[in-house]
């Protein structure tokens, strides 16, 4: 959990209402205060992010699958960008592509989260998402600990 606050910032960007409703549902259940903003796609999440309204998150979850913008031309997009390097950006999609996985890493995702089709298993994701130190997890990362595993 990210210091000097009692919360956790979470920005979830994803062009499903359902994954929205349910990310939200599992996300509130949790023991860890968060605040979740939500955006439907990523054709306006550089200036979202840029905006000095903007609370800036302490992670991002990044859908793959979006009309008019890809997770990986977000994270792309993102990564270009100096401010936003330490961004901690969580991959969270349905693609098990080993293509995917090997864009989103390459591009600079901190960590790859299958959608899980079970409440208790996505519960358990977010809480250990949100529960890592980013600092140190991102310190080590490599392609073993890239993809969270269930």
């Amino acid at each position: 959990m990210i210091q000097n606050k009692n919360y956790v910032e979470i920005l979830l960007v994803d062009d499903d209402q359902d994954d929205r409703n349910i990310f939200s549902d599992a996300l509130s259940e949790l023991k860890i205060e968060t605040n979740l903003t939500m955006l439907e796609d990523g054709r306006d999440l550089v200036s979202f992010l840029e905006n000095p309204k903007t609370k800036m998150p302490d992670i991002l979850f990044l859908d793959l699958n979006m009309p008019y913008k890809s997770g990986v031309e977000c994270l792309k997009d993102i990564r270009k960008i100096e401010k936003f390097r330490n961004l901690s950006i969580a991959i969270y999609s349905t693609s098990t592509s080993e293509k995917d996985m090997e864009d989103t890493f390459v591009n600079g995702a901190n960590i790859y989260i299958k959608k899980p089709n079970d409440f208790a298993k996505l519960k358990k994701v977010l809480n250990d998402v949100v529960s890592i130190n980013w600092q140190f997890h991102t310190s080590s990362l490599n392609k073993e600990t890239f993809l969270l595993n269930i």
